[in-house]
C-alpha cells in the first residue's frame, strides 16, 4: 500500500509544471520564522532528551532497564518511519509545496501526543510499560511526520551553499532557545502546577508547551516559500532511489556524524537530572547548569556562519568536535563542589555543539546537491531524512546506554546511590560523550564535499536550471 501511493504521488508531481525560484536571498523574517519552527520541536525534543528518562524512572515508576529498552526499540522503528517519511514528502506535490503542508498536518497530533507521553496514568505495573510504549511511539511519529519535512525546508527555501548556512543557523539559534525554554522552566513549571505531585506538574508543563509548540509551528508554515524545484523529473522507483542514496558518499558520512553528535550529546542531557541529584546533591542547579550550556550554544549557532567564513566549514565541523571531545572527558575528573568548572566545562561543550548543528543540516543541502548534479535526480526529503533518522538512532542508543549502564553500575531510583553507581552517572555525562567525538572525528575526515567542490556544483546546477526554465 505504501509503495502503490509513493507511485501515484509520483504522477501527481510529474504532471504538474515545474519551475525555479531559487535565486536572491532569503528575507530575516522568512529565516526567523522557519527558525520559530524548531523552537517548537524543541519544546518536546530536548524534553525528550533530557527530562523523558528521570520522568519513566522516578515518576511514572519504570525501571531504569525496561527505560533503556523501551527508548531503544521506539527511536530504531521511528528512525525507520524517518526513512519513510522522506520518501513521502519527495512525491508530494500540493500548491504548498512539498514538504510545508506535512508541518501544517502533523502540528495538531503533535501537541496531542506530547501531553499523553507525559501523562502518568494509574495501573498496574505491566500496563503502565504498555501505555510508555503506545504514547511515546505515537508522539514519535507525529515528530518525524512534522519534523523530516521541516528539516527538507532548509534545502528549498535557497540553492546557495552559503545562504543555506546562514538559514541554517537562525534554525539553530531558535532550536536552542526552544531548549533553552524547557530546561530552564521545566523544573520550576513542574514545582508551580504539582505542588509536590510531579505527576500532575508534568501533565500540565507539557500542555503549556504542547501549545506554544502548535502556535509556533503554523507560523512556519504560513511565513516559509519553496524556491528549489528540481528542473528535471523522473519516476523514480523506491529501489531506485534506494540505490542512489547508499551511493551518496557524502550522505553516509553525514549519517554517521549525526549518528554519533546526538549519540554524544543525548549521553550528557539524559544524565544531567541524574547527575546533580545523586552526585551533586542539588536538582535545582540542573536548571542554571542546562540554562548556561544552552547560552553557549545559542552563542555558538549565531556564529558559525561568520566561523565558517573564517576556516571554513569542514575545518569548523573538525575544530568542534575537538573542543568537546576535550572538555567532556575532563568533566569526568571534576568534585561534587566544583559548580564554577563543572559550568565552564559544560559550557564550551555545549558552545561547539551550536556549529556542529547548524553546519550538519547546511551540509545535508550540499548533499542532495551532489545527487541531483551526479544523478541529475534530487531526492531532497530523502536525503534530509538522514539528518533525523540519526539523531532518533543516537537518542536511541543514548537511552538505551543510560538505562542499561545505570542498571549495570547498580543504581536504585530515589534512594542514596554506592560508589559504583555515581561513578556510572560521571562516566555517562563525560568519557562516553568524548569517545564518540573522537569516532567523529576520525570519519569526518573523509568528507568529500570542499568550498571549491561545492562552488562548482552549486554553478553547473544554476546553469541547469536555467537551461531548462
Amino acid at each position: 500500500m505504501i509503495k502503490a501511493g509513493l507511485e501515484m504521488n509520483t504522477h501527481v508531481s510529474e504532471s504538474k509544471p515545474q519551475t525555479t525560484d531559487a535565486s536572491g536571498r532569503v528575507g530575516v523574517w522568512e529565516k526567523v520564522a522557519y527558525g520559530l519552527g524548531d523552537t517548537a520541536t524543541n519544546l518536546v525534543w530536548r524534553t525528550l532528551m533530557v527530562f523523558l528518562p528521570i520522568f519513566y524512572t522516578d515518576v511514572f515508576g519504570l525501571s531504569a532497564a525496561a527505560v533503556g529498552t523501551l527508548l531503544l526499540i521506539c527511536r530504531y522503528w521511528d528512525g525507520i518511519t524517518d526513512f519513510i517519511m522522506g520518501l513521502i514528502a519527495d512525491r508530494t506535490n500540493t500548491k504548498w509545496g512539498k514538504f510545508r503542508p506535512w508541518i501544517l498536518w502533523s502540528t495538531i497530533p503533535f501537541g496531542i501526543t506530547t501531553v499523553l507521553t507525559f501523562t502518568a496514568v494509574d495501573v498496574a505495573e505491566p500496563w503502565k510499560l504498555v501505555y510508555a510504549y503506545a504514547t511515546y511511539s505515537a508522539l514519535i511519529l507525529a515528530y518525524t511526520a512534522n519534523n523530516v519535512p521541516y528539516s527538507a525546508l532548509t534545502g528549498v527555501l535557497s540553492a546557495d551553499p552559503a545562504e543555506r548556512t546562514s538559514i541554517s543557523s537562525y534554525r539553530f539559534f531558535f532550536a536552542f532557545f526552544g531548549g533553552l525554554l524547557t530546561q530552564g522552566l521545566n523544573i520550576p513549571l513542574v514545582s508551580l502546577f504539582g505542588r509536590g505531585d510531579d505527576v500532575v506538574g508534568y501533565t500540565w508543563t507539557m500542555t503549556l508547551f504542547a501549545v506554544v509548540a502548535v502556535i509556533l509551528l503554523f507560523i512556519t508554515f504560513a511565513s516559509t516559500r519553496e524556491r528549489v524545484v528540481p528542473v528535471v523529473s523522473e519516476p523514480g522507483s523506491l529501489r531506485s532511489d534506494v540505490k542512489l542514496l547508499l551511493r551518496n558518499r557524502p550522505w553516509l558520512i553525514l549519517f554517521a556524524i549525526g549518528l554519533l553528535f546526538v549519540t554524544m550529546t543525548s549521553l550528557k542531557q539524559g544524565v544531567t537530572m541524574y547527575y546533580f541529584k545523586y552526585f551533586v546533591g542539588d536538582t535545582f542547579l540542573a536548571t542554571s547548569f542546562m540554562v548556561t550550556g544552552l547560552i553557549a550554544a545559542m552563542i555558538g549557532a549565531a556564529m558559525t556562519h561568520r566561523l565558517a567564513q573564517l576556516l571554513g566549514r569542514k575545518m569548523l565541523m573538525q575544530v568542534c568536535f575537538g573542543t568537546a571531545l576535550v572538555s567532556s572527558a575532563l568533566l569526568y575528573g571534576v568534585g561534587a563542589q566544583d559548580i564554577m568548572l563543572m559550568y565552564v566545562l559544560s559550557a564550551v561543550t555545549e558552545f561547539a555543539t551550536g556549529p556542529i548543528v547548524t553546519l550538519f543540516f547546511a551540509m545535508l543541502g550540499d548533499a542532495a546537491d551532489w545527487a541531483e548534479w551526479k544523478h541529475s535526480r534530487r531526492m531532497t526529503g530523502l536525503v534530509y531524512s538522514a539528518g533525523t533518522l540519526s539523531m532518533k538512532f543516537g537518542t536511541g542508543v543514548a537511552g538505551a546506554l543510560i538505562g542499561w549502564i545505570l542498571t549495570a553500575f547498580g543504581y536504585v531510583a530515589n534512594v542514596g546511590q554506592t560508589g559504583e553507581a555515581l561513578n556510572g552517572i560521571r562516566l555517562l555525562i563525560s568519557v562516553f560523550p568524548a569517545a564518540a567525538a573522537a569516532l567523529a572525528i576520525v570519519i569526518f575526515a573523509f568528507y568529500p564535499l570542499g568550498d571549491a567542490l561545492l562552488a562548482r556544483i552549486s554553478e553547473d546546477l544554476g546553469q541547469r536550471r536555467k537551461a531548462n526554465a
